[in-house]
């Protein structure tokens, strides 16, 4: 899946369509009413599974997202 997929892709790992709303309105990238994506969810909906992946290593290491390599198998992305 690609950009504009959130909902759908989180649907698609987690199997549920409520359980995957729920999550994003605790990570705030969906708005109380469940519908609407808030200003991060716009962001984090306008990236590519690739591009979210390596947006999460680069927070999580302090490292430029370019340092990253994606593997679509496990959704993870993994220093060059």
């Amino acid at each position: 899946m690609g950009r504009g997929q959130l909902v759908n892709r989180l649907t698609a790992q987690v199997g549920d369509r409520g359980l995957a709303i729920e999550l994003l309105k605790k990570r705030e990238h969906l708005k109380a009413d469940g519908r609407t994506l808030t200003e991060e969810g716009k962001r984090r909906n306008a990236m590519t599974a690739s591009e979210r992946a390596k947006d999460r290593a680069s927070k999580r290491t302090g490292l430029p997202a370019s340092e990253f390599v994606y593997d679509r198998r496990t959704n993870v992305a993994r220093k060059k």
